[in-house]
This record gives C-alpha cells, sequence and structure tokens, in this order.
C-alpha cells in the first residue's frame, strides 16, 4: 500500500488555518477537493522535508515545495478543483490569477511584511512567539528580508516602509507608487465578480477561489494597525461574505490559536517528526552561532591577533562563521 501524501504548512492563527499566504491557499485547495492529505501544522520550516513551507511529500516520496507545483499533482492525482469548468472559465481563472499577483499581491507583502507598524505589531510577534528557541531570534528577520527583495521584484522599486507614506508618495514619482491605489481597484473588480454567488463559477468552489480566499482571508482576519486596505475590503460585504462562507464549511475546527508545544515520548522517533533529531542539532548549532555573532558585533567579545611576545602555553582565540544579521 502506497504511503499517504504529506502536506507541511505554517500552523494557524488569527482565526485562520494557516497565517502563510502559500500554505493557506494550498491547504483549501485540498480541503475543496478532498485530497486525502496528512497534514503538519508547523512553525518550524526546519521540519519540513525541503526546509521550506508548505510542502508536499507524495505517495512516491517526492518533495514539491512551490505551490503551483503542488496543485498541480494533485490534479494529476485525480483532486481536480477546475474538472467541470468550461474553456472560458478556464481563460477568466488565468486572467484573474495573474490580476492577483500583479495587483494585490505586492501590496499584500507591503501590508505583512515592509510597514513597520504592521511587521512589528503583527507579523513579527506572531512568528517570534510561534517558532522555536532559538529560530525565533533570527528567522523572522530573514524572512522579512527575502520578501523585501520579493516585493521589489514585483514593483521593480523599493518601497517605503510606511502604508501613509506610499499613500502620499506623489504622481509619478516611482513606477510602485499607485500599488494601494490598484490593489484597492482589485478588490472591488473581485467584488463585483463574484456578485451574489457562493463561488467565482457558481456553487462550487475551484482553483480560483482557493487562491482568491487566501489573499482575502489573510488581510481580513488580521488586527492590523495600519490598514487602510483591510478597511476598503471590510466595506466590499459580499467578499467578506464568501470569506466566512467558506471558514465555516471548509474549516470549522481550524486555525483559532499557535497550538502549544507537544509533548513526545522518549524513545525512537515518530513518523511525525522524521527530522527531530535533525533539526535539535541545528537550532543548538544556530543558536551558538547568533549568540557569537551578537557578542563580536557588539562588542562584548574581541579577537586580538597573537603577538610573538605571547607566554609559552597559550594560543590566540581565531574562529570561523557565518554572520548572520537579525
Amino acid at each position: 500500500m502506497a504511503a499517504p501524501m504529506e502536506l507541511f504548512c505554517w500552523s494557524g492563527g488569527w482565526g485562520l488555518p494557516s497565517v502563510d499566504l502559500d500554505s493557506l491557499a494550498v491547504l483549501t485547495y485540498a480541503r475543496f477537493t478532498g485530497a486525502p492529505l496528512k497534514v503538519h501544522k508547523i512553525s518550524n520550516p526546519w521540519r519540513s522535508p525541503s526546509g521550506t513551507l508548505p510542502a508536499l511529500r507524495t505517495s512516491h516520496g517526492e518533495v514539491i515545495s512551490v505551490p503551483h507545483k503542488i496543485i498541480t499533482h494533485l490534479r494529476k492525482e485525480k483532486y481536480n478543483a477546475d474538472y467541470d469548468l468550461s474553456a472560458r472559465q478556464g481563460a477568466d481563472t488565468l486572467a484573474f490569477m495573474s490580476l492577483l499577483e500583479e495587483k494585490l499581491l505586492p501590496v499584500l507583502v507591503h501590508t505583512f511584511w515592509i510597514d513597520t507598524k504592521n511587521y512589528v505589531e503583527v507579523t513579527r510577534k506572531w512568528y517570534a512567539e510561534a517558532m522555536p528557541f532559538p529560530l525565533n531570534f533570527f528567522l523572522p528577520g530573514r524572512m522579512q528580508r527575502q520578501y523585501m527583495e520579493r516585493l521589489e521584484l514585483l514593483s521593480g522599486e523599493h518601497m517605503p516602509e510606511d502604508e501613509e507614506e506610499l499613500e502620499k508618495e506623489p504622481q509619478g514619482c516611482w513606477p510602485g507608487m499607485g500599488l494601494y491605489r490598484e490593489a484597492r481597484e482589485c478588490l472591488t473588480l473581485l467584488s463585483q465578480r463574484l456578485g451574489s454567488q457562493k463561488f467565482f463559477f457558481g456553487d462550487a468552489p475551484a482553483s480560483l477561489d482557493a487562491f482568491v480566499f487566501s489573499y482575502l482571508a489573510l488581510l481580513l482576519q488580521a488586527k492590523l494597525p495600519s490598514g487602510k486596505l483591510q478597511t476598503h475590503l471590510r466595506g466590499l460585504h459580499n467578499l467578506c461574505a464568501y470569506c466566512t462562507h467558506i471558514l465555516s464549511l471548509y474549516f470549522p475546527w481550524d486555525g483559532a490559536e499557535v497550538p502549544p508545544p507537544r509533548q513526545t515520548p522518549a524513545g525512537p522517533e515518530t513518523e511525525e517528526e522524521p527530522y527531530r533529531r535533525r533539526n535539535q542539532i541545528l537550532s543548538v548549532l544556530a543558536g551558538l552561532a547568533a549568540m557569537v555573532g551578537y557578542a563580536l558585533l557588539s562588542g562584548i567579545v574581541s579577537i586580538q591577533r597573537a603577538t610573538p611576545a605571547r607566554a609559552p602555553g597559550t594560543r590566540a582565540l581565531g574562529m570561523a562563521e557565518e554572520d548572520e544579521e537579525e
């Protein structure tokens, strides 16, 4: 008998089954299709077989870590949410997916990872509390830098760190200055396209619904101190009802809080944590590297070159390390 497919994804919070955009999209698609997945909701990406989240281990042991490729694999396994769509609806799906990635994704990245207030009070706070020590000291900062690079690729320019500063940028000043306006227009267009339907193509959900829901639910559920786009979304009542409907229908028991650390009995490594011992060792090494790096950078510890006059029997302290900024 083939092993079950396993999905590794970020754990839940803010009333959602996952706080990560990609993890939420894959989880939602899997629920729509009824794909038989063994789901591991975790807050340590090093426990994933790929080192990133989300990741799918197939029944043949292959590991897939790109959301679109995960969904493609589920389709090949006959879990296809778009099976009944017409050619026209398939074309509409591609058009709206492009719209989401071009108009809404850059602003979501900015809202959660670049905007100073939101990042400090919401995003970093959740990840720092959810991640195990010592990852919570440096991994949120590393993730923020990765999202900054991603945003610059999406928008073509460095963006201000404040939503208010972004709104005040004069027209024609830089290519990304209209992103918030375009994101509001995108939400309005989605609201008009949905109308009074349960889902975007009628009474049954499709892959477009999985992605739209993941974008909207994150923006709707998080308690953002700086959230003008969130305010605009809350004014679009059919989109709010759409998210509530999907949450209550497909995730009735999921999401509310970060799960407490689970006590694992002593003994052989369990099937749910195949990389536990490796990750414990890596976590300790990473923590030591971070503390030594901090001590060196702050001047608590200094390294001096040995001189010929050093007394016999003593050695100069030397250490090779790869610094990791927090």
